[in-house]
């Protein structure tokens, strides 16, 4: 409720940048239609002395907006609407699109963060990456899968997504603060998994070597975090600055490798680069052995717990070639994804 018709576009712009559909009421009968079920209200000096007028009873989550400094007699009309902040606009511009996203997304369980890494190149990560956010969509919840490797040759193509239309790095024009997850959600490519449809964004590099900022991925992943999504995300061997943005919030990481001794070595210096970031980090080995190396000698060399071991999945890489998405429903990949879905969950919910 804004009378101020500056104000007002100011709000509707913010609205719109939050991706916060308003309903606006021009007087106190129409608010308080409203007043009780509205996520967050949003009233302006005159609007906050007429509800208070009209006996509108108090409640959270109301936001006295202004242009410039605030006159003293605005602080008495929001004691008695109990609106919780008095805001200047425009300097407060970017905490007010923070709490419209919020109010637009709604209360949610908090999502979980996965980052994967492979020990060496070659070693899987990003088949498994894109595995465990099928199989999290799979099992009901929704996925978001963030390539942070610019030299990784895109994440749509190990899903055969690519293809499919939507924004891909660095076309995705996020330079940090709040993102709305429903409204990148519906700019990235989406394939489908199973019956279900949009369920499953996919924000893949181009192939250009150039990747996302660092700020970029960290509004990007919280977006995710915040709408309860499953955040999955492909990082490089040797963590660059984005991939640093991913790795300071995920939950867990899970560090590929395959069962060999010279993988096992480069497993270890990996580890030792993961370990910097204070994140919890668990091997997933993958065959074959062809030494015969079992995999908990394997993860005992890298010098981290084991989370899964893979047995070799023949036809696995003739059907990635065919853009067929991974993983087969019971197959060893399967079985892993599981496994380490399962695991980030519980290190999500331990962190909370």
């Amino acid at each position: 409720m804004v009378s101020d018709p500056d104000l007002l576009d100011a709000l509707l712009r913010l609205a719109a940048a939050a991706g916060c559909e308003m309903q606006r009421a021009v007087d106190p009968p129409q608010a308080r239609a409203f007043w009780s079920d509205a996520p967050l209200v949003l009233l302006d000096a005159a609007a906050a002395a007429q509800c208070a007028r009209a006996g509108l009873p108090r409640r959270g989550d109301v936001v006295l907006a202004v242009r410039g400094e605030p006159p003293a007699s605005v602080w008495r009309h929001a004691v008695a609407v109990g609106a919780e902040h008095v805001i200047t606009l425009p300097e407060a511009e970017q905490w007010l699109v923070a709490a419209l996203t919020d109010a637009a997304e709604g209360p949610r369980p908090g999502g979980t963060v996965l980052a994967v890494v492979g020990g060496r190149g070659g070693a899987g990560a990003s088949v498994l990456a894109a595995a465990v956010a099928v199989t999290a969509v799979r099992e009901g919840a929704r996925a978001l899968l963030v390539d942070c490797d610019p030299l990784g040759g895109g994440l749509d193509l190990v899903l055969g997504a690519e293809d499919l239309g939507g924004l891909r790095w660095p076309g995705v024009g996020v330079e940090g603060g709040r993102v709305p997850a429903s409204a990148l959600h519906a700019a990235l490519p989406s394939p489908r998994v199973g019956r279900r449809e949009g369920a499953l964004g996919v924000l893949s590099c181009d192939r250009s070597t150039h990747g996302p900022a660092p700020a970029a991925v960290r509004a990007v992943v919280e977006a995710g975090r915040r709408a309860g999504d499953i955040v999955v995300c492909d990082l490089p061997r040797h963590p660059t600055e984005a991939a640093a943005a991913a790795l300071a919030v995920a939950d867990l990481v899970a560090l590929v490798v395959t069962a060999d001794v010279r993988s096992s070595a480069a497993g270890a210096r990996v580890a030792a680069l993961l370990g910097r970031h204070g994140r919890p980090v668990r091997a997933v080995v993958r065959g074959p052995a062809p030494g015969g190396v079992e995999a908990d000698e394997v993860a005992r060399a890298v010098g981290v717990p084991l989370l899964a071991a893979m047995r070799p999945e023949p036809g696995l890489a003739r059907a990635l070639e065919r853009g067929e998405a991974p993983p087969r429903p019971h197959g060893p990949l399967a079985g892993a994804a599981r496994a380490v879905l399962a695991a980030v969950r519980a290190a999500s919910g331990a962190r909370s």
